[in-house]
């Protein structure tokens, strides 16, 4: 067990022998580390928090109160195998919140990026991959093997389907079940989630220029409605266009996809 000896630990704490507690940590009253346990600079764990399995915690990272860290996956071919959780910086992973470590068959982590806000009662399952900045609001559910880009913001009580890739800056609303991958930027809503325009809200706060909206509100019109299929204007509009983002929604449709995709209407 290595503990820096900055950290706060409470004495009520269980901080199992393997464990290693970086600087300026802090863990509070009845929260339990695992032996193969990393918190990085400045984490706090409070109090009746875990933290457990193969897990790496990022820098000022918050483990609200019992929250569950790095517990073995939600999957019934799961036999024991040593998986990880890798949890980046300055993330809040809010009450009651769930992180899984990934499965062998998928790869084997489970990997969070950095500052994302995992709201009360959320859950992460195995495997799945989270930009930075993410934000899952109350009970929102990420399934198994789903990716999501930065920016991403889930809806209270909403769900997205395993192997699900959610693009960078999408929005999904409350209370919808998403089962097919979403177009970077696209906005999402209705109890089965349907792409229903783009999310100019966020691209707006985020600072992006009005020259790219105006090219991203144009090829996703080209998309709903030109010639073709949804694939045959994809790549259509991949030639025609010198925007990035327009590039990253072609790029994202043209590559391979498990569950297709959400359309235009």
């Amino acid at each position: 067990m290595s503990i820096d000896p900055s950290a706060k630990i409470h004495p009520s704490a269980v901080v199992e022998e393997g464990a290693v507690i970086g600087p300026d940590c802090q863990i509070g009253p009845f929260a339990m580390i695992g032996p193969e346990v990393t918190l990085g600079r400045g984490v706090v764990v409070k109090s009746h928090g875990v933290v457990t399995g193969w897990t790496d915690v990022g820098e000022e990272t918050v483990v609200f109160s019992f929250a569950v860290v790095g517990e073995v996956p939600q999957d019934l071919k799961f036999r024991g195998e040593r998986t990880r959780l890798i949890v980046g910086k300055r993330n809040r992973i809010r009450e009651g919140a769930t992180l899984n470590t990934g499965t062998e068959g998928g790869g084997g982590v489970t990997q969070i990026g950095d500052d994302c806000l995992l709201m009360t009662g959320s859950h992460v399952g195995h495997d799945a991959r989270l930009g930075d900045r993410v934000i899952l609001a109350n009970q929102a559910a990420i399934a198994g093997h789903c990716q999501l880009g930065d920016d991403v913001i889930v809806g209270g009580l909403s769900g997205v389907h395993q192997w699900v890739r959610v693009g960078r800056g999408a929005i999904i609303g409350a209370v919808t079940m998403v089962t097919n991958d979403v177009l970077p930027h696209g906005l999402v809503q209705g109890p089965r989630g349907v792409l229903d325009g783009l999310n100019l809200v966020g691209l707006k706060r985020r600072g992006v220029d009005r020259a790219e909206i105006t090219a991203l509100r144009a090829g996703y019109q080209m998309l709903a409605q030109g010639d073709g299929s949804f694939l045959d204007r994809a790549r259509r509009l991949a030639d025609e266009t010198d925007s990035v983002h327009v590039r990253e929604m072609t790029d994202f449709i043209l590559s391979a996809s498990d569950r297709s995709f959400l359309t235009p209407k």
